[in-house]
C-alpha cells in the first residue's frame, strides 16, 4: 500500500510540474497581467489596462501630448513608386529601421493571407499596398480608391507641426495614415458597431482641441490571458481614455506596440500573435512611428 501511495503521490507531482511548466510555456515573454501606468518620456504616458469581467482582457494604451519638446510622427514612407509601394516589415523592425522611440502597426493592407505558420503573405521584404491614403513627410504615395466592406477608409492627417485631424483633409498633406472605420466621434461611440465578434484591435484616437494622440493596442485570442475587444467595447476604452474622435486601425495579428528599450533596441510592449503563436510579430505594411526628443 505503501509502494502504491507513493508511485501515485510521484505521478500527481508530476502532472502539477507539467501544468506549470506547460503554463510558463505558454505565458513566456508576455506583459505580466496587472495594471500599471507609467511616464515613458515626457509628455508619453503608457498605461496598462486589465479587465477580468465578462471575460479576461488587456489593453494597452498610450497618451501623447504633442505639445511636448522633441515629438515629432512619421508613417512608414514608400519603398518604390509602382502599385505596391512597401516592403512588409514588422512593428520592431520599423522601429529599429527608422531609430524611433515609439510605433505601432497600421492601416491593412494587400495581398494577405494566413493558412498555416508556414505558409502566408507578406513575409519580410515582399511588396503590399496599403488600404487607405497614405502620405509620409509630405509624399502622397497611396490614394486608397479602393473602398472596403464599409466605404472610404477614414484617415487621421498630421501636419509638419503635429496638428492632428480626422477626416478633414488639409491642402498641403504632410503625413496621413488611414484605418478600417471610424469608433468615436464627436464624443460619441459610433453607432451599431460590431459587439459581438472579439480580436486583438488595434486604434487611433484624439482629445477635442487635437492636442492628445491616444494609441490602443487590446491583446487577443489568447485563452485565460486575454480574448480580445469587440469594436464596440474598443470605442467605449478610447471614450473613456478622453478620445474625442477615434478610429480602428489594422487587427488581429497585426496588432503591436513597440518602445525603444533603454539599450536601445526595440521592445515590444504588448502580447501580439500571429498565426495562434504569442509573441510572433506579423510583417506589416505601415505604421505610425514617434521620435522623441530628436
Amino acid at each position: 500500500m505503501k509502494s502504491k501511495a507513493i508511485k501515485i503521490a510521484v505521478l500527481v507531482l508530476v502532472l502539477l510540474l507539467s501544468c506549470v511548466g506547460g503554463y510558463s510555456w505558454y505565458d513566456r515573454g508576455r506583459p505580466a497581467p496587472v495594471p500599471m501606468k507609467q511616464e515613458l518620456h515626457e509628455g508619453v504616458i503608457y498605461q496598462r489596462i486589465v479587465r477580468l469581467l465578462p471575460r479576461p482582457m488587456i489593453a494597452h494604451q498610450v497618451s501623447v501630448d504633442t505639445k511636448s519638446s522633441g515629438i515629432s510622427f512619421l508613417v512608414t514612407p514608400p519603398d518604390s513608386s509602382n502599385d505596391k509601394p512597401l516592403k512588409a516589415r514588422t512593428t520592431s523592425q520599423f522601429l529599429d529601421e527608422f531609430n524611433l522611440q515609439l510605433a505601432v502597426n497600421g492601416d491593412g493592407f494587400f495581398p494577405w493571407w494566413s493558412h498555416s505558420a508556414a505558409d502566408y503573405y507578406p513575409h519580410v521584404g515582399d511588396l503590399i499596398t496599403p488600404l487607405g491614403f497614405t502620405a509620409s513627410n509630405g509624399n502622397i504615395y497611396w490614394n486608397g480608391e479602393n473602398p472596403g466592406d464599409i466605404g472610404i477608409e477614414p484617415t487621421l492627417y498630421i501636419s509638419r507641426r503635429n496638428a492632428l485631424s480626422f477626416n478633414n483633409r488639409p491642402d498641403k498633406v504632410y503625413s496621413a495614415i488611414s484605418g478600417d472605420r471610424m469608433l468615436v466621434e464627436k464624443g460619441e461611440v459610433v453607432p451599431d458597431l460590431d459587439d459581438e465578434e472579439l480580436d486583438p484591435r488595434t486604434a487611433l484616437g484624439i482629445n477635442r482641441n487635437g492636442r492628445y494622440l491616444y494609441i490602443l493596442v487590446v491583446d487577443g485570442r489568447q485563452p485565460l490571458y486575454s480574448q480580445g475587444s469587440t469594436f464596440q467595447e474598443l470605442a467605449m476604452l478610447l471614450q473613456q481614455q478622453g478620445a474625442y474622435f477615434a478610429m480602428g486601425l489594422d487587427g488581429g495579428g497585426s496588432s503591436t506596440l513597440v518602445i525603444e528599450s533603454p539599450a536601445g533596441s526595440a521592445q515590444v510592449m504588448n502580447s501580439p500573435i500571429d498565426s495562434y503563436i504569442p509573441g510572433r510579430e506579423r510583417p506589416v505594411g505601415n505604421h505610425l512611428g514617434i521620435y522623441i526628443n530628436r
